[in-house]
């Protein structure tokens, strides 16, 4: 029990800490409200059920009704992958670029509409705009399944035992990944007009920069890592299940928004505590639930003590700390550094 725990959370932390991060450079360096996170994670997700197995129907020669011959197709693949392991973690590399080119296509033609916009406009805007796109994916059945989902190749088939470990390792090295890209990104003369631009947009354009170029390019980027997160889940279940049921908004919109809340906005450290704390909790709620309201005589469904849980923890937050777990600490820049030695 306790390893399934243990490794239920780094599952989580790991998808989660990619998503806020790319939520946190969008929303906490360039004051971007993204309230249409959930749809890159689901256009991950989809660039894998969608993309990339018809790549691969054409590949075996594979015909008929989608839902059908995907499964087909994911079949002769997992046959190939369980005796040639390059073909696994060739496709497994050739998914996650798929997912991430797609995301940042999406992610800029997603703010387009919208980049204008003052922050309060924008955040509902983004929302509606993914919710409209979240319905066509759902009912659409000839895009990556729809409400039926569909079958996707399991990349790791050739691992004999121990695979679900190992498809968390490589979430957590991609997480590790993206928090380094995220960093080194930030350390830039592109992040510091990022938070240029979220202090004051008057500033950034007196200076000739463009707002709405610079709120496309973020968005772009932010959708491309997160579109990375859809992509890893969908490959761990070998299943694109149906849109909305695994992929909805609380789960991959808000939920990151609380944890970059909860760790510290602009602190892409304070990032990752908050997904760490998050994931932990999330799985403690649901293994001992039941547990939980036998002992403190809950009068209501386990099933709401999270939503309520967490609901609590973010008023507390923004009303005792609003700066998170971690502050935002200034940029060094190597010659800021080299006074600052000096002095």
């Amino acid at each position: 029990m306790a390893w399934e725990i243990v490794t239920t959370v780094l599952f989580w932390f790991g998808l989660y800490a990619i998503v806020a991060i790319s939520l946190n450079l969008e929303y906490g360096y360039a004051g971007i409200p993204n309230f249409g996170r959930c749809l890159a994670v689901v256009v991950g997700a989809v660039a894998v059920g969608g993309v990339v197995v018809r790549l691969l129907m054409f590949m075996f020669n594979v015909n008929g009704q989608f839902l059908v011959a995907s499964g087909q197709a994911s079949s002769i693949a997992n046959d190939i992958i369980a005796h040639n392991p390059l073909f696994g973690i060739g496709l497994l590399i050739l998914s996650l670029v798929i997912a991430c080119l797609i995301g940042m296509l999406v992610g800029a033609i997603f703010i387009l509409p919208s980049a204008k916009l003052s922050e309060d406009y924008l955040a509902i805007t983004l929302l509606a705009i993914s919710e409209v796109v979240l319905q066509i994916l759902y009912y659409s059945t000839d895009i990556a399944g729809g409400y039926y989902g569909v079958s996707i190749p399991d990349v790791l088939n050739f691992v004999p035992s121990g695979r679900d470990v190992v498809f968390i390792g490589i979430i957590l090295v991609v997480a590790f990944l993206v928090f380094v890209f995220a960093e080194k990104l930030l350390n830039t003369p592109y992040g510091r007009i990022l938070r240029a631009m979220r202090e004051n947009e008057n500033v950034v354009k007196a200076f000739g920069r463009d707002i709405m170029v610079l709120r496309v390019k973020i968005v772009a980027i932010g959708s491309g890592i997160a579109a990375l997160a859809g992509a890893l889940y969908a490959l761990y279940t070998a299943n694109v299940a149906g849109i909305l049921n695994l992929y909805s908004r609380f789960y991959w919109t808000f939920l990151p928004f609380l944890m970059i809340i909860l760790g510290g906005l602009s602190n892409n450290r304070g990032v990752l505590a908050g997904a760490f704390v998050f994931a932990t909790t999330k799985v403690l709620l649901e293994t001992y639930k039941f547990e939980i309201k036998t002992l403190l005589h809950i009068p209501f469904s386990s099933t709401w003590l999270g939503y309520m849980l967490f609901g609590a923890v973010t008023l507390l937050i923004l009303y005792y700390r609003p700066e998170g777990l971690i502050k935002e600490k200034p940029i060094a820049t190597k010659p800021i550094k080299g006074r600052m030695r000096k002095g």
